[in-house]
């Protein structure tokens, strides 16, 4: 009756004998090697099912106001932990990426209706609705969008303030950090489409998978065992990019160290810039910027494999208030992603004569008139909040008709 429903669509899969518990991404990707027909065609049109993100349109439809304008997107301080925005109504923060080369094209003949067209053009409706959610977003008549993005925003902050000297420079440089990062785990040259080039994507993936205490299951989940790495070869990787990045691998330690002394002893302690102590019932780590992160209720407990853990109080996965637990790594996943919230703000302040109309985490979206360039709008992007001295930012930026991925 529901085809989206997981537990009609498992109980229909059993009745024509296929058990499985699950229906990820992943695990519908392995069904789909040993389907028979119709299980195949139907498995395959649930995948198509769940990428046409119909909802996406309809959030459309019941937030546009009467002047075509969607507002109340985005709420201030809207993730708890860390001080990012959240989204809203339409979520422009998880929208699909596009891919397609005719991106124009698709979009007029959705426009025009012609369904015909599209079911001959492309092998899958519903997936061409996903990509083309973004450009539902147009600037007014005779205007236009100006996005600018960080580069490695995370990457940059983290090596800055560990003092990851090797990284910064090569940021500042201009290198490319994937190269960079696989020469100093693999100890050889890596150029990309050059010498070596096969070990970047290794790089890659470690750099994105591990830069706050993640291990095998992290690099697995971006798609290490889909490189035909085996375990052994994946927590290989791991230890070579802690090896190459001693001074983050110890940041999350004295953080770590730093945050049970203050819960246990009452007292405060000073990381890298970062001030952290215990008021009122709160764990509050303050920032460069200023602005403190908050945790309620902290206290020292027991982990699951008989260590201390960190826990307080707030609200959990299953959205309800309860103990979450936390240790080194995961307080500067929400340090990083806190200081480069602080720094897209600045980079808002300093383009606040734009008009800026959508944020997204690293992003900025301006609906600007013809006189403005890219290049303006970059600059201003670029200029370092005085209380980060030492980071080097980079920003990129593309101007478009209506909003896309470049």
């Amino acid at each position: 009756e529901n085809p989206n429903s997981v537990l009609q669509m498992l109980d229909w899969l059993e009745q024509h004998g296929m058990k499985t518990d699950s229906l990820g991404k992943k695990n519908v990707q392995e069904l789909l090697k040993t389907a028979q027909e119709p299980l195949r065609s139907v498995l395959l049109l649930r995948q198509k099912l769940a990428k046409s993100s119909v909802k996406k349109y309809q959030a459309m439809e019941m937030t546009a106001c009467k002047d075509g304008r969607a507002r109340g997107m985005f709420q201030f301080y809207g993730a708890n932990r860390t001080g990012r925005f959240a989204g809203r109504h339409i979520q422009l923060q998880n929208l699909p990426q596009n891919h397609l080369p005719d991106l124009s094209e698709a979009r007029e003949l959705v426009r025009q209706g012609n369904y015909e067209a599209l079911d001959l053009l492309y092998d899958s409706i519903p997936d061409v609705l996903s990509q083309l959610i973004r450009t539902a977003f147009v600037p007014r008549a005779g205007m236009k969008f100006v996005v600018s993005d960080f580069s490695a925003i995370e990457a940059r902050v983290i090596s800055w303030l560990a003092g990851e000297r090797w990284k910064s420079e090569d940021f500042a440089a201009g290198k490319d950090i994937y190269c960079s990062t696989a020469s100093q785990m693999f100890g050889v040259p890596v150029v990309k489409h050059g010498i070596n080039g096969n070990l970047r994507q290794k790089g890659k993936i470690a750099e994105l998978a591990l830069g706050y205490g993640g291990s095998v299951g992290a690099m697995k989940a971006m798609g290490a065992q889909e490189m035909g790495l085996s375990d052994d070869e994946i927590q290989q990787i791991v230890t070579d990019w802690r090896d190459a990045s001693p001074n983050i691998v110890k940041l999350w330690w004295d953080v770590d160290r730093a945050v049970k002394k203050c819960i246990k002893e009452k007292t405060e302690a000073n990381v890298k810039g970062l001030h952290i102590f215990c008021e009122s019932g709160f764990l509050f780590i303050e920032l460069p910027s200023g602005r403190r992160l908050a945790y309620v209720k902290p206290k020292i407990g027991e982990n699951k494999f008989g260590g201390e853990s960190v826990t307080y109080m707030g609200v959990g996965e299953q959205k309800k208030w309860e103990r979450i637990e936390s240790y080194g790594p995961k307080f500067v996943e929400n340090i990083i992603q806190g200081i480069a919230r602080d720094i897209l703000l600045h980079a808002m302040m300093n383009l606040r004569d734009y008009r800026i109309v959508a944020h997204v985490h690293d992003e900025v979206i301006i609906e600007a008139t013809d006189d403005i360039t890219v290049d303006e709008i970059v600059q201003k992007m670029c200029i370092t909040p005085r209380w980060a001295r030492g980071l080097t930012l980079r920003a990129d930026g593309y101007e478009c008709e209506f909003y896309m991925k470049d």
